[in-house]
């Protein structure tokens, strides 16, 4: 079961994630993403989705062009936890390696 982070280590991911914002209500946690075309865009969704079918935990997203949007939360658990952390932190290294900007 994914563990709801507690407002400490909301403060903690909050120092850590500076390319995500976080919902005033500590539900989710956003990021837009600018790549330099459709393909990469769309490779990139394409390695996040391998990687969050593994973890059984898949983001909200959407896509327009060149731009992805990401909503991470745990419905299950009311909440950012554990599992909204580890694939935030997966999702920054993957955005990093395509030269994605945080827009």
């Amino acid at each position: 079961m994914p563990i709801l982070l507690d407002d400490n280590a909301l403060k903690v991911l909050k120092s850590e994630q500076t390319s995500w914002s976080f919902e005033t209500d500590g539900r989710g946690m956003n990021i837009e993403l600018k790549f330099d075309g459709f393909p990469s865009a769309i490779g990139f969704i394409m390695q996040v989705a391998i990687i969050a079918d593994k973890m059984n935990h898949h983001p909200e997203w959407s896509n327009v062009y060149s731009t992805v949007k990401i909503r991470l939360t745990t419905h299950d658990a009311g909440g950012i936890t554990d599992l909204d952390e580890a694939l935030a932190k997966k999702i920054d290294k993957i955005a990093l390696q395509l030269g994605a900007i945080s827009i």
